[in-house]
């Protein structure tokens, strides 16, 4: 290793990632590991103790991102969070800052607009041009968490049952989500019920039923294609209520793994009525940015553009 490393955390709540680089933004080593959000995941220090292991209590790093889930929501946690990072690189400059945040930073590389982010919970950040931000959303899945993966998962269930008993017209959501679930068709009341309540992690259980619900969208099912529809009217009112906190063109951009669906990001292209524009960093990105700028180092296009090179490796 060289000197002058520094370490980018982004922690969600079906993975966390980080990622050590060096002053010429070159990935030097990453390491992943199982979500660490607090708010549902009681062991979720302990995934986030093993992920860091291989970096703990090394000399070259310099600073250390953290972009932790839940972090700046609820006092207590939040405290946790930053003892945890203090324990393990105590020697380091450390930054502690939500996972969306870190997010905007890296998909806009620090400029102002708007993130909206639909992952396993769903929260929209803004920043306007004298880098003061707001966000609205991010209630947990008790609460709110509309539009995210878990609200589009949890609506399919819904959907399915109620397909299933009559109420509600037949989708192919049905036969697809218990193809993807190994579920046996008939008994389908049990084999769906003895799955859910098995889940060791329900919320990120039933987030990854999204990527079943845009697979059967994308074959023109109405069910789904509603589900997708419901999500985005969602998304566009997370956008809509931080508009007024930056400028009336303002960018606006996305992240989380709900967006891997073609079906929702054109869904709410159609109702902000302007494209988005493409992230320039995942938010691994964004928490190397944090970390570097805790250095101050300049944040100049080859430092960037290093990172944004070596993306496919750090999503």
């Amino acid at each position: 290793m060289t000197d002058g490393l520094i370490l980018g955390i982004d922690g969600g709540g079906s993975k966390v990632l980080a990622a050590l680089a060096d002053r010429m933004g070159r990935i030097v080593k990453t390491a992943r590991g199982g979500g660490v959000n607090p708010m549902d995941n009681p062991g979720w220090r302990e995934v986030l103790d093993t992920v860091l292991r291989p970096f703990a209590g090394a000399a070259e790093i310099q600073a250390v991102a953290a972009a932790l889930p839940a972090y700046g929501e609820v006092t207590r946690l939040s405290a946790l969070q930053e003892q945890a990072i203090a324990e393990t690189f105590p020697a380091a400059k450390r930054h502690v800052l939500n996972d969306v945040e870190a997010a905007h930073f890296g998909a806009l590389s620090g400029r102002p607009g708007i993130l909206i982010l639909s992952g396993t919970g769903s929260m929209a950040w803004a920043r306007d041009e004298d880098g003061r931000s707001a966000r609205v959303g991010g209630w947990g899945d008790m609460i709110g968490d509309e539009g995210s993966a878990y609200a589009i998962g949890r609506a399919a269930l819904s959907l399915i049952s109620q397909a299933i008993d009559g109420r509600r017209q037949p989708t192919a959501l049905t036969d697809a989500v218990f193809d993807a679930l190994s579920l046996d068709r008939a008994d389908p009341m049990n084999a769906l019920g003895d799955w859910v309540t098995g889940l060791e992690r329900p919320r990120a259980g039933i987030a990854a039923l999204a990527e079943v619900v845009d697979r059967v969208a994308r074959t023109g099912d109405a069910g789904a294609n509603a589900l997708m529809e419901e999500a985005a009217d969602d998304l566009a009112r997370h956008v809509m209520a931080i508009a007024p906190h930056c400028a009336s063109d303002a960018d606006w951009t996305y992240a989380g793994g709900a967006f891997a669906s073609p079906v929702l990001l054109e869904a709410l292209t159609r109702r902000i009525g302007r494209a988005p524009v493409p992230p320039r960093l995942s938010p691994i990105g964004g928490a190397l940015l944090a970390a570097a700028q805790c250095l101050d180092w300049p944040l100049e296009e080859g430092f960037v553009g290093q990172i944004a090179s070596a993306r496919n490796g750090t999503d």
